[in-house]
């Protein structure tokens, strides 16, 4: 597999970065050093550089090279290296196209992980004609937040349905976060039964790894989704502040392409840290005229909070049918922001999952979906493209 990989490396030979990863590059015959200044040139060459590793330097406009890389060859994935944790840093380059944020000598095996996983994107890219992947057209660190004000809105079950979904039909690398910190949820559509949640993280929340949130998180079992589950306990919820959040969503920002967060109804400190971090927010609403007061309230509220919600926010509309209140028109009357999906009412579909401890969907290629998952598995479908 090494041997297909080419890999480019950005810095210069006295970076001690570089010396750290000498043993790592000695497993892959097909890499070169080269400076920033001579990167785009390098780019540009008929061979196609798959991955593109960036090393820290001070004095170096990291920020720049990461864009140029991604403008010059944008299938390239990027992975970035760094010799400490710097949050602010880590989401900067993230958004500006890195694939990852990595501390070395800290997470060289996690290197070794990162480069092999991306080599077999680059197998599959090769095999269906240089088609990108959804991991080198979405590349890592989107953090999508499902939110409503009104209790009972299915936010739980469209966001687990949706983390499942994205990472059945994807190549891409998923977490779902359980945010009901008193009482939890997630756990009950998708059928897992464990005794660690988050909280087990903060005694190494300040020096988190992405070997720390593996070590905590459990996979469900049909999707191998990892999720990161609620304490359940209103005392323990007590602990957790909007700085450990805001540490944990951008500490999985760095290891998963995608971060999908359960956010509760109430506004609290740690609720308010998850919505003010994600990348999109998707509003679950019911057709109703009380979902509709709900999320004026909501809408004020947040505004005066400071939340930035242009371009942000989506709504989704849940129990959509023929027996309900209003239709997706009628709310576009009362509600400016985009409308991103209906999802049809299926309770007798649901409950069934739900009364044997399942979760809705179990395969890549299923037949049998109930109309929950057939609108969410579209849904996702055309996200991806």
């Amino acid at each position: 597999m090494n041997q297909d990989v080419s890999l480019l490396i950005i810095g210069d030979e006295d970076n001690p970065l570089y010396t750290g990863i000498g043993e790592f590059l000695s497993s892959y015959p097909k890499w070169e050093l080269v400076s920033a200044s001579r990167m785009v040139e390098q780019l540009e060459k008929e061979e196609h550089t798959d991955i593109a590793i960036v090393l820290y330097r001070q004095e170096a406009a990291i920020i720049e090279v990461i864009q140029t890389i991604k403008k010059t060859s944008p299938t390239t994935a990027v992975v970035f290296l760094h010799h400490v944790q710097d949050f602010q840093l880590a989401r900067e380059i993230l958004r500006a196209g890195a694939i990852d944020y990595l501390v070395i000598p800290d997470e060289k095996e996690l290197l070794s992980d990162r480069i092999e996983f991306l080599g077999n994107m680059v197998k599959v890219r090769n095999k269906q004609g240089g088609a990108g992947s959804s991991v080198f057209s979405k590349g890592r660190g989107e953090v999508i937040a499902f939110y409503s004000g009104k209790g009972g809105s299915g936010t739980t079950l469209i966001s687990s349905t949706f983390a499942q979904t994205l990472k059945l039909d994807s190549t891409a690398e998923v977490i779902l976060i359980d945010l009901n910190l008193q009482y939890g949820g997630v756990e009950t559509y998708l059928g897992i039964e464990a005794n660690r949640s988050l909280v087990d993280l903060k005694p190494v929340i300040h020096e988190i790894s992405d070997s720390h949130i593996r070590n905590v998180t459990e996979k469900e079992r049909f999707s191998k989704l990892e999720v990161l589950l609620s304490p359940r306990d209103a005392e323990i919820a007590e602990a957790i502040d909007e700085d450990y959040i805001k540490r944990l969503i951008r500490a999985c920002k760095r290891s998963f392409d995608f971060v999908i967060l359960d956010v509760p109804s109430h506004i609290d400190i740690t609720s308010f840290a998850a919505i003010e971090e994600a990348d999109k927010i998707f509003y679950c609403i019911t057709p109703d005229t009380p979902s509709i007061r709900v999320f004026k309230g909501v809408e004020e509220l947040l505004k005066r909070l400071g939340i930035h919600l242009d371009e942000r926010l989506e709504i989704v509309v849940n129990q959509a049918g023929k027996e309900a209140e209003l239709t997706g028109k009628d709310l576009g009357r009362f509600i400016q922001y985009p409308f991103a999906i209906e999802v049809k009412k299926d309770v007798k579909g649901v409950l069934h999952s739900v009364n044997k401890s399942e979760p809705i969907r179990k395969e890549a290629k299923e037949k049998r979906l109930s109309l929950v998952a057939k609108d969410i598995q579209k849904w996702v479908s055309s996200l991806l493209k």
